[in-house]
């Protein structure tokens, strides 16, 4: 039997063939779901070629744009990607050029 070496070291995050943090999740999740789609189709009564040519493909797909992804935006990438949308675009200051230089009065 192989053996796999997953992490490589203490306060490492998890890495298996390449794929770190929650692109592995995003990857087991992923095939995950496509089984149990691919038994539902099956068990709904569709054509075994068609379930088994929809599994590997979309198996296929997954494979690709999870390593693709985990290329291109590394470890924090997509917690980057998702943050953005929290930060405003630009601040508005309605107050008028005096006011901001006097300060507030008491």
């Amino acid at each position: 039997m192989a053996e796999y070496a997953i992490n490589k070291g203490i306060g490492r995050s998890v890495e298996y063939k390449g794929l770190k943090a929650q692109y592995l999740f995003i990857f087991a999740g992923g095939l995950l779901a496509l089984f149990v789609v691919f038994v539902i189709m099956y068990i709904a009564g569709l054509s075994q070629w068609i379930c088994i040519g929809f599994g590997v493909t979309a198996a296929s797909v997954l494979v690709w744009l999870t390593f693709h992804l985990n290329a291109k935006y590394g470890q924090y990438g997509l917690m980057k990607l998702a943050a953005v949308k929290y930060h405003p675009r630009y601040i508005i200051n309605r107050l008028c050029l005096n006011r901001m230089i006097k300060g507030r009065k008491r």
